[in-house]
């Protein structure tokens, strides 16, 4: 049995999930409290926000992000990945900074103008 604590809304159940009976979930006071303790333990992902190199920028650096979640088991070589990429501005929120990250049909995305 492992605990965790809801991410999903503000409420953060303390969730129960059973991973010896199909990953049964207690504790949830929704739905989507069920979805996240079962994903939880079966594919863990997170939305990975960094910063990337810029060219011609206002800052020297673009912050980023992933356009949707990725494996947390690949998120260290996405950083890794990050420090090879430099863009040059113009850019505007929402640009790919860097398409399909390692395969995964995930992009980099820029999160604000510049």
């Amino acid at each position: 049995m492992t605990e965790l604590i809801c991410i999903v809304c503000p409420k953060g159940c303390h969730l129960k999930v059973d991973e010896e009976n199909g990953y049964t979930v207690t504790g949830n006071g929704c739905k989507r409290g069920e979805t996240y303790g079962k994903k939880e333990l079966t594919n863990p992902t997170r939305v990975v926000p960094s910063t990337v190199k810029i060219k011609g920028g206002l800052h020297r650096r673009l912050p980023v992000k992933t356009s949707e979640p990725i494996a947390k088991a690949l998120i260290f070589d996405a950083m890794k990945l990050l420090n090879t990429i430099e863009v040059t501005s113009p850019v505007k929120r929402g640009d790919v900074v860097y398409k399909n990250i390692l395969g995964t049909g995930i992009d980099f995305i820029a999160t604000r103008d510049m």
